[in-house]
């Protein structure tokens, strides 16, 4: 009882600041609904960014892998930090010099209205059927976990899962469409600060527990029992290859950080380029830490239950309910219930972003006003909502684990929409045929592979999806470059300045990402075996 009263107390505590801050914001505008007045500040920026990407996916997903794999997972965090660097140096000041307010909107103006639909489409299908079915899901197991939901309510598992993902569904919705990005930005940072000291806590206590009340004794005897699981480098038969560091797995992490809309939103509606810049640098700072969070409880995980769990994915809520006092238990399962909704209201507001201003504005009333606009995406919100609360229940068998099963199917669209947007803006002559073209070959050969490898000739017959991704990537280019020779634009395509913000840069941006960049290298080297 202690557990729940904690967890409603702190939850309800996050709506009220939520409220109180978002109270002087004009919402009825797009600017003001969809990027909160264009007023965010780097602890703004840094704070949302990280909880949007840090949900139970992540949390669970990834806990779950190094339960069985060990550190080497650790490679998503620490490639995580390097693209958020590409995106603070290359893509920000891109996307503030035009002042978007989405990603598809460059594409207008770099090829044409049917290459922003295409890929705005392509956004919201992966939003509808991927990402936010498996937020709600990974969220509803890990609640129902931590909490023993079937026995408290005297239900199945399975029905447990349906409230659950229900109930994430409907408070989620309420944030992300009646209280436009900055109530989503400013619940995101305070759930931001709970989640690092909560996460912090579980290894903490974990490690305690293994060392008889010793957090560094614990931590010896889990290295010196597990030495496999502290090899960042794996072996052949790893799921993640170390191969494919250098190839699609880059790939995928300059997409997530740098074009996925529920992510960039938050530093597209930075005041500044350098309140953007800084706010991407400090998260990449962070990220560095995250193995701290997002890995090692799965080790820990696995040195206490021997291995015996089993699904890994409930590796993580199963140990903090072993190791976690049951006064805690509630003030973490509220921090943890934030960082679901961050991610699932995070994607939905994206979601009625892109629906309402390329979308219904361009292909079905042009003269909408902002307000019909915001209204519009709203409704549009509740739709996919819906649809995601049906099919996130349905996905609890999904193969590789969660984390790996999420990173696949976005391939589905992740690498296509990453050639056009780096295609774009390296480029002055290649035409609006070559984007079309990159993403229907992107998306279709992308699709013959997982055909072939899970319903044909067998996942050991071809190449990682990692790998293939790259090579997908790579020939996109070739085949926009081609295009561009044969059949190039009529004019150069120059940029414009919107003048929306400021976007001088700051001044300590580049020796600060050369740091960064050398941490992730000192980490990967001293765990190598």
């Amino acid at each position: 009882m202690i557990g729940i009263l904690s967890f409603v107390g702190f939850t309800a505590l996050v709506a009220i600041i939520a409220y109180f801050a978002t109270r002087s914001t004009d919402e009825t505008t797009s600017d003001g609904y969809f990027l909160g007045g264009r007023s965010l500040t780097a602890g703004v920026i840094a704070g949302s960014v990280l909880l949007t990407n840090l949900s139970t996916e992540q949390i669970v997903g990834l806990n779950g892998s190094a339960y069985s794999e060990g550190i080497l997972v650790m490679a998503w965090e620490t490639l995580a930090a390097l693209a958020i660097v590409v995106t603070a140096l290359f893509l920000l000041p891109r996307y503030l010099k035009g002042g978007l307010t989405t990603v598809p909107q460059f594409l207008q103006t770099r090829f044409d209205r049917t290459t922003k639909s295409i890929v705005s489409g392509l956004f919201l299908s992966g939003y509808m059927v991927i990402f936010l079915p498996i937020v709600l899901y990974s969220g509803s197991l890990a609640i129902s976990t931590m909490f023993d939901v079937p026995g408290m309510l005297g239900v199945s598992d399975t029905a447990a899962l349906w409230i659950c993902v229900w109930g994430i569904g409907i408070i989620g919705s309420i944030y992300a469409i009646f209280g436009g990005l900055k109530a989503v930005a400013v619940s995101d940072t305070i759930n931001a600060i709970g989640l690092l000291i909560g996460g912090l806590m579980i290894p903490v206590f974990g490690l305690m527990a293994i060392g008889d009340g010793d957090v560094f004794a614990g931590l010896t005897t889990l290295v010196d029992s597990n030495p496999g699981k502290f090899d960042s480098i794996g072996g052949p038969d790893a799921s993640v290859p170390f191969s494919t560091i250098f190839t699609g797995m880059m790939l995928v992490q300059l997409f997530y950080w740098g074009t996925n809309q529920a992510i960039i939103q938050r530093a597209l509606a930075a005041k500044n380029l350098k309140e953007g810049q800084k706010g991407l640098m400090l998260a990449a700072f962070i990220k560095i830490l995250g193995p701290i969070i997002v890995v090692l409880p799965g080790i820990i995980a696995w040195h206490m239950f021997q291995g015996n769990l089993d699904n890994a994915d409930q590796a993580y809520p199963a140990l903090v309910n072993e190791v976690l006092p049951p006064v805690l238990v509630g003030f973490f399962a509220a921090v943890l219930f934030g960082a679901i909704l961050s991610s699932f209201n995070s994607a939905l507001n994206s979601s009625v972003t892109l629906f309402g201003i390329d979308i219904y504005k361009h292909h079905f009333n042009p003269e909408a006003s902002e307000k019909e606009v915001v209204k519009k995406g709203k409704r549009f919100g509740i739709f996919i909502a819906i649809a995601s609360m049906f099919i996130a229940p349905l996905i609890a068998n999904a193969p590789q684990g969660l984390f790996g099963y999420l990173q696949e199917v976005n391939g589905c669209y992740s690498i296509p929409i990453l050639t056009i947007v780096v295609v774009g803006y390296l480029s002055k002559k290649i035409p609006a045929i070559a984007a079309k073209v990159a993403l229907f070959s992107g998306v279709g050969l992308y699709l013959v592979y997982l055909g072939l490898k899970y319903f044909v000739v067998g996942e050991d017959a071809l190449p990682h999806y990692l790998h293939v991704m790259a090579i997908l990537f790579v020939m996109n280019i070739a085949i926009m470059w081609i295009i561009g020779r044969v059949k190039p634009r009529k004019e150069d395509f120059v940029l414009q300045h919107t003048k929306q913000v400021d976007i001088s840069p700051w001044k300590y941006v580049v020796p600060v990402g050369i740091g960064i960049c050398a941490l992730v290298i000192f980490v990967y080297v001293y765990f190598a075996q």
